[in-house]
């Protein structure tokens, strides 16, 4: 019957197995137009099954028609405050949302919450999932004040209604938890995900893909925070769990990989990130749509990865991929795309295509400021990239305006100790320091520190970053033995908190060298250059740090020859290689 060939069909679908669920959903279909009236409400659920499994895999197009039919149908055969339309306009609205069509969605979530209000008891679990969808759109949007206590009656209801341990009420504590973490309210949200987590253990098999999520979701709020160390055994198990429950090439799966591929990429593990992604861009590839959003998402991470180590030339493409397939699938103002937008202007800006790159940020913004609440934190995150190119060419005048509208946007939508509010004030201190604002940056950079020291733990890659820009003001004002401290508790911090041969270390290194160097401490600083040196073998020989960390070596030796002080190098090779091409050519006047 039509019946049984849906119920097997949900069961494919809810396996990953999308193409044995299609032709059952099909034919249940199809069996429903001889032997039901036209109008049937049978029919409408099948329809909206099927139209759900187009949804997940990207198939809009094809599902948008599906919802309607079913909703005419609802409308003509069921009660105006019938359950079965409440979750067919929220399946319709859940589509909207995918697409960014948020203006089209917030109505049928209402309407959907309206229904379930008047036709189910005062807290039953159906209207806790509304509200929930209501406030994930909000959330989407950046209106979280609107969001959370929609979140907060859906947890209340659910706790009223549902068992201790119900799955339901580990998904609104997780929805929280995601609304918490955006905000960077990382101390408020990590106890509701362990609470989620503790629920799914006692209500669900330990190989359950809902486990596995949220494993993965306390991950990313450990990578937040740089608690690095902590994230990675919860991915590994996500990854783990996943790979036992799902199909190999289900998108579950690409997305777990994928997040690790994430946090290997911010230690600067990059071989090991690679494969991640590829992995992740091929499941991609064999499970969804060409077009999939998701696909362009996880080929901008890959991008993001070359692009770390210097490989300019596969990263652009990459880029490009991400922003077709953006533009094919997502409408034209949505935030998705301005994030690949902005990614591609990034990487013209560190190659000097100004030119190429500012109409890319340009573009970003205006998607921003259409799609998004004036005081959405990804639109300080566009303007500051902007104000950035700007400051690189010297139109100082126009970065600062800029700078600063990101860090009024951060202070309005954002706790005070938010990484991002970090980044833009460290932006402005930048611009001041370039500027010798010296008086104006410092008390910036002493913000950025704090808020560092506030919001993640003590050895927070972000902190030596933060510690290395206050020592590098005091250099510039000859502040040495101010700034010597701090470059050695960066250098402390990225030793324990970042892979051997993490670029920042070698930014770090080579800063505290050249303070050295200009003290003329030529011992101290020769270990600290060769070991950035050594850093930089694994970017390539025309990545800009090493580049840059070449140049100074080089310049160093020349100084030191120029003194006569050969006598305090080491025997090291490199030294000596070096040495005798200076010699030999001549090159002492630095």
């Amino acid at each position: 019957s039509a019946t049984h060939l849906n119920n097997l069909a949900e069961l494919y679908k809810s396996q990953g197995r999308y193409t044995e669920a299609e032709p059952l959903y099909e034919q249940a279909i199809a069996i429903d137009k001889q032997s039901l009236p036209q109008n049937h409400p049978q029919s409408a659920t099948h329809l909206n099954n099927l139209a759900e499994l187009y949804k997940s895999q990207g198939r809009y197009t094809e599902a948008e028609p599906l919802y309607e039919q079913a909703i005419a149908i609802d409308k003509q055969s069921l009660p105006q405050n019938h359950p079965q339309l409440a979750t067919h306009l929220n399946n319709l609205a859940e589509l909207y949302k995918s697409q960014g069509c948020y203006s089209e969605a917030e109505p049928l979530y209402k309407e959907a919450i309206t229904i379930n209000k008047q036709s189910r008891p005062q807290n039953h679990p159906q209207l806790a999932k509304s509200l929930k969808k209501l406030a994930n759109l909000y959330k989407s949007q950046g209106r979280y004040t609107e969001a959370e206590p929609l979140y907060e009656q859906a947890i209340d209801i659910a706790k009223r209604f549902l068992p201790q341990d119900h799955p339901d009420l580990a998904t609104h504590l997780k929805t929280l938890a995601q609304l918490y973490k955006s905000q960077g309210r990382y101390i408020e949200a990590e106890p509701l995900y362990k609470q989620a987590i503790d629920i799914d253990k006692h209500s669900l098999p330990q190989d359950h893909p809902d486990f596995a999520t949220s494993l993965n979701n306390l991950a990313q709020l450990y990578q937040s925070q740089g608690r690095y160390t902590e994230a990675e055994p919860l991915y590994e198990q996500a990854i783990d769990i996943a790979k036992r429950s799902l199909p190999q090439d289900h998108p579950s799966l690409a997305t777990h990989l994928n997040n690790l591929a994430e946090l290997y990429r911010f230690q600067g593990r990059y071989t090991e990130a690679e494969p991640l992604y590829e992995q992740a861009i091929e499941i991609n590839k064999h499970s969804l749509p060409q077009d999939y959003p998701s696909l362009a998402i996880h080929l901008n991470n890959l991008a993001q990865l070359y692009q770390s180590q210097g490989r300019d030339t596969e990263a652009e493409p990459l880029y490009e991929q991400a922003i077709d397939i953006a533009k094919r699938s997502l409408p034209q103002d949505h935030p998705d795309l301005a994030t690949h937008l902005n990614n591609l202007a990034q990487l013209y800006s560190s190659q000097g295509r100004d030119t190429e790159a500012e109409p890319l940020y340009e573009q970003a913004i205006d998607i921003d400021k259409h799609s998004l609440p004036q005081d959405n934190p990804s639109l300080a995150r566009n303007l500051n990239n902007l104000a950035e190119l700007y400051k690189s060419q010297g139109r100082d005048t126009e970065a600062e305006p800029l700078y600063e509208q990101a860090i009024d946007i951060a202070k309005r939508s954002l706790p005070q100790d938010h990484p991002d509010l970090a980044t833009h004030l460290n932006s402005l201190a930048e611009l001041y320091h370039s500027q010798g604002r010296y008086t104006e940056a410092e008390p910036l950079y002493e913000q950025v520190i704090d808020i560092a020291k506030r919001s993640r733990p003590q050895d927070n890659p972000s902190l030596a970053r933060n510690l290395n820009n206050l020592a590098e003001l005091y250099s510039s004002q000859g502040r040495d033995t101010e700034a010597e401290p701090l470059y050695e508790q960066a250098i402390d911090i990225a030793k324990r908190s970042l892979p051997p041969d993490h670029p920042d270390s070698a930014k770090s290194l080579n800063n505290l060298a050249l303070l050295y160097y200009s003290q003329g401490r030529y011992s101290e600083a020769e270990p600290l250059l060769l070991e950035a040196l050594r850093i930089c073998d694994h970017l390539g020989s025309e990545h800009p740090n090493t580049v840059t960390i070449s140049n100074n070596f080089i310049h160093f030796l020349m100084q030191v020859v120029n003194e006569g002080q050969e006598s305090v190098l080491s025997e090291h090779p490199i030294v000596q290689e070096i040495l005798a091409k200076i010699k030999e050519e001549g090159e002492l006047d630095i």
